[in-house]
């Protein structure tokens, strides 16, 4: 069983940045897609940024430009570096694990909170 530890989230002003980083147990996220999530108070869940197994990424229209996902599979980790934070970045922001073939895992969630 795989679990992912998280860390970077905290307090930070507009405009400013925080890295995120999330750790898999196993060495094994080179055959997984890996990805962040994010859930703003009262709020849906939404796609934040997907890294696959390839490198190849995707990202949330709300944050192009801004934030970047990247692997280090030697590591075990992937990174979510975001710049130029906005207010409604707000939220709990949750990274997860998707082996080839298998169901997908979550991490526990990390607050970012951004004020004006």
């Amino acid at each position: 069983q795989v679990q992912l530890v998280e860390s970077g989230g905290g307090l930070v002003q507009a405009g400013g940045s925080l890295r995120l980083s999330c750790t898999a147990s196993e060495n094994s996220i080179g055959f997984a897609h890996m990805g962040w999530d994010r859930q703003a108070p009262g709020k849906e869940r939404e796609m934040v940024a997907i890294i696959s197994t390839g490198g190849s990424t995707n990202y949330a229209d709300s944050v192009k430009g801004r934030f970047t996902i990247s692997r280090d599979n030697a590591k075990n980790t992937v990174l979510l570096q975001m710049n130029s934070l906005k207010p409604e970045d707000t939220g709990v922001y949750y990274c997860y694990y998707t082996p080839l073939g298998h169901s997908r895992t979550w991490g526990q969630g990390t607050q970012v909170t951004v004020s004006s």
